[in-house]
């Protein structure tokens, strides 16, 4: 048996191709939504995808089981629960099925989602891996909040926890010591709180060394897990469905994309994602640009900043980064709602001043200051003590609440967020001075360590 994982770094993604040495056939799970690496991984292998495995409908980004299984015939196995709109086979606790000389078998693992299951792997009778999903990370669980409105089956995020924490101690912690533990995300996911940087683990160390299996009661794990749970993006529920039913085949999807000329006059009301460096959007951009700039986690700030009801022209600085952007965006089903993606800004109007940094240090009082990180990093790591906290998935809805008797001055903890929130907030706020501390923020938060 050979394990191949493949990692998506902008949305702390993996999944797996678990290749049978001896038939030449493979099983994927939870692929990611461009299905070539695995048809090339098949091709280096010599060898044909027979089934593709989904743990659960994801919410985080889109899947291309449809469309693998359309093109190479594989079957796609899924929980009955989960009530797939395409054709699959039930995979659910007292189901199996053979490769070769690998076995896999279905554990219902509730928790996450009321449908998530968990894959074993087992080799002429000894469990070898399993495959979590989002259920078991490494040194942390699945969070129990994305499926209160989401999916065939919706469920309160307590009854949830409670069902994670049956999942955890009843299904996966019996499994053997030495069992690898592969799991759907890492580090940087919004799938947990605090995920682990490695990429897989065992069963005996997660015993040893996961915060969330250590000896506690339903109610204190219910209550831990529950707690601090990060953001949900605006786009998480639309992936659900999308999954549920199966997305369109990628490359043609991202062809469809409408690829308009440089200058091109946009239609008024629909948001221009302009994407160029934030200094190059300051100096000049179009009325009511977002500037969500081009970087490590496009698609997920892209996703929590527009809603999937809502139409956007897509702008980049070059042909290169565009097209780039545009693949990023189909990660997360977004590329249809793309109105036409353009090079450069067909306007430049609109421009943002640029804040005086050693003035606003002297004088922070002068300015009504907004932080826009979420709201557990700005409880547990203040940087200003009268700023005002307004997350950035939530600035667009809740820009009004700013007061506007002062310049307004927008942080993050590093700068990439700021440059997008500064944009939102001088949209909704025309004739207040609004200014972005950018990088400048971490000579503060070195200051605000020492205090």
């Amino acid at each position: 048996m050979k394990i191949e994982q493949f990692e998506d770094k902008g949305l702390a993604h993996f999944s797996y191709a678990i290749l049978s040495e001896c038939a030449r056939e493979i099983v994927l799970i939870d692929p990611a939504r461009d299905p070539q690496p695995y048809y090339d991984y098949a091709k280096a292998n010599d060898a044909k995808i027979v089934s593709v495995i989904e743990t659960h409908p994801h919410a985080d980004f889109v899947s291309s089981h449809l469309e693998i299984a359309q093109t190479t015939g594989a079957t796609i196995r899924v929980s009955k629960l989960l009530g797939a709109d395409y054709t699959h086979e039930a995979f659910d606790e007292g189901h199996s099925f053979t490769v070769g000389k690998l076995t896999f078998r279905a554990l219902n693992t509730p928790g996450h989602s009321p449908d998530s299951i968990s894959i074993v792997v087992s080799r002429e009778g000894q469990d070898e891996a399993v495959f979590t999903g989002d259920t078991l990370f490494i040194g942390d669980v699945g969070r129990p909040d994305l499926r209160e409105k989401a999916g065939n089956m919706t469920a309160k995020r307590e009854e949830l926890a409670r069902q994670m924490y049956h999942s955890l101690r009843d299904k996966l912690m019996p499994l053997a010591g030495e069992v690898l533990v592969y799991p759907a995300h890492g580090a940087g996911s919004l799938c947990g709180k605090a995920l682990s940087g490695a990429n897989s683990s065992t069963i005996a160390d997660e015993k040893f060394g996961n915060p969330m299996l250590r000896e506690m009661s339903e109610e204190e794990f219910v209550k831990e897990l529950l707690a601090d749970q990060p953001f949900i993006p605006k786009y998480f529920g639309y992936d659900v469905a999308l999954n549920k039913a199966g997305a369109p085949d990628y490359k043609p999807s991202v062809q469809k994309v409408n690829r308009l000329a440089a200058g091109t006059a946009l239609e008024a009301g629909t948001i221009l994602v302009d994407t160029r460096p934030e200094a190059e959007f300051k100096q000049g951009h179009m009325d009511g640009a977002i500037n969500i700039q081009q970087g490590g986690k496009f698609e997920t700030w892209l996703g929590s900043i527009v809603g999937p009801e809502e139409p956007f022209y897509l702008g980049a600085a070059d042909e290169a980064t565009l097209e780039d952007l545009i693949r990023k965006t189909a990660k997360i089903g977004y590329e249809a709602l793309i109105k036409g993606a353009l090079v450069g800004s067909p306007s430049s109007e609109a421009k943002l001043p640029k804040l005086d940094v050693e003035q606003f240090r002297q004088h922070p009082e002068q300015y009504t200051i907004v932080d826009i990180r979420n709201a557990t990093e700005h409880r547990d790591e203040p940087i200003f003590a009268d700023a005002l906290n307004i997350p950035l998935p939530e600035l667009r809805e809740r820009a009004q609440e700013i007061p506007t008797d002062k310049p307004v001055v927008v942080h993050c903890a590093g700068g990439y967020r700021s440059a997008a929130g500064s944009s939102i907030v001088a949209d909704a706020l025309p004739g207040t001075e609004v200014l972005d501390l950018s990088e400048a923020v971490k000579s503060f938060q070195s200051a605000s360590a020492q205090h």
